[in-house]
């Protein structure tokens, strides 16, 4: 009779070789099946597509939320037909897709006085545009016209008339050692930096900011009274100094306050 075989003497012992007890396999036990997904899931994708599409549609592809209405705020010296002409905001486009970057770019190119812009969507028909005009703080002469200059020292316009109460620039460099260090766009930047550091009364008073060279300006009042500044420096001690010497000798014609540690003062 032949004896049990290899597997079978191995059956029922450890890794160790001793015997163990022999464990019948179970049976009736079903197999594991791969779970689907579920209705409520299937269910919840294809809404989240649809609605997803749906708002893509009205966005871009309906007739609602289209652009209807070009307004402008803020202009003074400018109309708001000018500022929406140079605009050219695409009419009848849908207002998700307007390039407010490239409607700022266009008018702060096609209209220097516009200081700054802010283009709005308005929804549901709208696009407003927010404009900040430049203020001239000095005014230089060019034959029968005036350049407009602002606070930042640009010129940014060209008119007929001068704007009431802005003092007058004059570059009287050309002789100047100084030109060739610092260009006339730098003298006007220094006359606009010593404008703004005016008292409010002297810069209500003033008539004429004369730049000769970087380091000696000078300032024309009313009834006469000129003022010697000297460079941009140290402006707010020249301020302070110009404000005693005012108060001090109401009759003087002439100041000096290049050195505001020891500002002066003549009757001639």
């Amino acid at each position: 009779m032949a004896g049990p075989t290899t597997a079978e003497r191995g059956a029922g012992k450890s890794p160790g070789g001793k015997a163990g007890p022999v464990r019948p396999a179970r049976k009736g036990s079903p197999a594991r099946r791969p779970r689907l997904p579920g209705r409520r899931s299937v269910l919840l994708a294809v809404t989240g597509s649809f609605l997803v599409a749906a708002g893509m549609w009205v966005l871009y592809g309906s007739p609602w939320l289209r652009v209807e209405q070009v307004t402008s705020s803020g202009t003074e010296v400018l109309t708001p037909e000018e500022v929406t002409a140079v605009a050219a905001v695409p009419m009848d486009s849908p207002l998700i897709s307007i390039d407010t970057d490239a409607i700022e770019a266009r008018l702060l190119h096609g209209l220097p006085r516009i200081d700054s812009v802010d283009v709005v969507r308005s929804w549901p028909h709208g696009v407003g545009l927010n404009v900040t005009e430049r203020k001239p703080v000095l005014v230089m002469e060019k034959g029968a016209k005036f350049i407009e200059v602002d606070a930042k020292g640009v010129r940014f316009a060209t008119v007929d008339k001068a704007p009431g109460a802005v003092p007058r620039l004059e570059l009287s460099a050309a002789r100047s050692p100084s030109l060739r260090r610092f260009g006339p766009d730098r003298l006007v930047a220094e006359a606009v930096r010593v404008s703004g550091e005016l008292p409010g009364s002297v810069a209500a008073d003033t008539r004429v900011v004369t730049v000769r060279s970087y380091d000696y300006i000078t300032l024309e009042l009313s009834r006469g009274r000129t003022v010697v500044w000297g460079s941009a420096e140290k402006g707010e001690a020249k301020a302070r100094a110009l404000t005693a010497l005012l108060k001090a000798a109401p009759k003087a014609r002439h100041f000096d306050v290049s050195a505001p540690t020891a500002p002066a003062a003549s009757r001639s």
